[in-house]
C-alpha cells in the first residue's frame, strides 16, 4: 500500500493565497509572481531571500545556477528538492524584487510581515532549517553574528536543527574562495545531516 502523506487543509489554503497575493504590486518591475513551495509533512525548511529573475521566469524555486550549487551543497538530487512533501522553499520574499546596482533588491520587507509568520506555524514536522543569507539571517536567526561570515563560521553554535549559509549565487565566487573552511567543514557535515532528516520521513 502506498504511503499517503497527511494533508494540511489550512496550508494549502494559505499557499494558494499567497500565490493570488499582490501586497507588493507597484513595487515589482516584473510584476507579482509569489515562488514557494510548502507542505505539511516537510522534515526541512530551506529559508532563502527572494527569487532571482530566472526563477520569476520559471515560477519554481531556484531553477538557476544558485539551484545547482545549493543542490550540490545538500547533496540533494532535484526529484527530492522540488518533493514538497520533505522540503519546503520559503524565501523572505516571494516575488523578484528588481536589479539594483550591486545586484538583486533586497526583498520586500512586506511579505515576511505578512504570511511568514502563518507558514512557519503550520510545518510542525520541521527537523532542519537552512537560512540563506543575510535577511534570512536576520529573521531566523537575530541574536547571530555581524556578518554573513561570522554567523556561518558559528555554524556550531545552532548545530543540528538551524545551518546559517552564504547565498549559493555566482556572486559569492569570491566569497567561497575566500573561506574555503566552508566547503571543508560545513559541507560535509551538512550532507550528512540532510540525509539523516530525510531518512526519518
Amino acid at each position: 500500500m502506498a504511503h499517503i502523506h497527511p494533508i494540511n487543509p489550512s496550508l494549502g489554503k494559505l499557499v494558494a493565497e499567497i500565490r493570488q497575493c499582490r501586497l507588493c504590486e507597484p513595487y515589482l518591475p516584473l510584476g507579482p509572481r509569489p515562488v514557494l513551495q510548502a507542505g505539511a509533512t516537510a522534515r526541512i525548511l530551506i529559508a532563502s531571500q527572494a527569487p532571482g529573475r530566472k526563477v520569476h521566469a520559471s515560477g519554481r524555486p531556484f531553477t538557476d545556477a544558485s539551484g545547482d550549487r545549493l543542490r550540490a551543497w545538500l547533496g540533494m538530487p532535484p526529484e527530492v528538492f522540488y518533493d514538497e512533501s520533505r522540503v519546503a522553499i520559503i524565501p523572505m520574499a516571494f516575488c523578484y524584487p528588481g536589479t539594483g546596482r550591486a545586484g538583486d533588491l533586497p526583498p520586500r520587507p512586506e511579505c515576511a510581515a505578512a504570511w511568514r509568520a502563518q507558514l512557519l506555524e503550520r510545518l510542525p514536522q520541521l527537523e532542519l532549517t537552512l537560512v540563506i543569507g543575510q535577511y534570512a539571517m536576520a529573521y531566523h536567526l537575530p541574536d547571530g553574528g555581524t556578518s554573513v561570515t561570522e554567523t556561518v563560521r558559528n555554524w556550531r553554535q545552532y548545530w543540528p536543527h538551524t545551518v546559517p549559509l552564504p547565498h549559493p549565487s555566482p556572486r559569492n565566487n569570491l566569497w567561497l574562495r575566500r573561506n574555503p573552511w566552508f566547503e571543508a567543514e560545513l559541507i560535509p557535515q551538512l550532507q550528512q545531516r540532510v540525509h539523516a532528516v530525510l531518512q526519518q520521513g
